[in-house]
């Protein structure tokens, strides 16, 4: 019905792509969202490059725990070097009379113990909760790519863990592993 030239003009719009939300095991490559809309797979090539830059995030997240240990071993031989840590004076023994509980016991007054370990400064504090903070979110954001139940964006991370894991962790303290201990072995799923 014509209407005496009132008409709109149309135009052929592009259909609008949408993220398909799979909450089950896939592997869709096109039309896949990353942790963003706007992180948005349209095609092979892109989804490919996106593996890629999940497999460096993962390498990433492997340097950042390594320079956490190096970080660590410098502040501490720092602290060793200024006479903080073990040597400071001899240690109480929990059976003589100046152990804190047994002087608690025998004043009646509330003992504070002090807590283990050497005050850092707060500037290398900081540091180290820098780095702390960028691995819980560098953890983290791996994690939300996890959850696209993508099975290719899963190995990419598990490769990138892997790769960085091997690159960085060449070496073990193996006297700590037989004793019982980790060696400070935290993985990704535990940041």
């Amino acid at each position: 019905m014509d209407h005496g030239g009132h008409s709109m003009p149309t135009t052929a719009s592009p259909p609008v792509k949408r993220c398909a939300m799979n909450m089950l095991w896939n592997t869709q490559i096109e039309n896949t969202c990353i942790v963003f809309r706007s992180w948005h797979i349209s095609t092979t090539q892109a989804f490919v490059f996106s593996c890629l830059a999940i497999v460096a995030l993962g390498v990433l997240y492997e340097w950042l725990r390594e320079a956490q240990k190096v970080m660590d071993r410098k502040i501490a031989a720092t602290l060793s070097a200024q006479g903080k840590g073990k040597g400071r004076g001899g240690p109480v023994s929990e059976d003589s009379p100046e152990s804190g509980e047994e002087m608690g016991l025998l004043t009646g007054l509330r003992v504070v113990k002090e807590s283990e370990g050497v005050a850092i400064p707060p500037a290398l504090r900081f540091s180290r909760a820098v780095l702390y903070g960028a691995q819980v979110f560098l953890s983290f954001f791996l994690m939300l790519v996890f959850m696209t139940y993508n099975a290719y964006l899963i190995l990419a991370t598990v490769v990138g863990a892997s790769l960085g894991h091997f690159i960085f962790n060449s070496r073990m303290d193996v006297e700590a592993i037989l004793a019982g201990g980790s060696g400070g072995a935290k993985g990704m799923a535990c940041h």
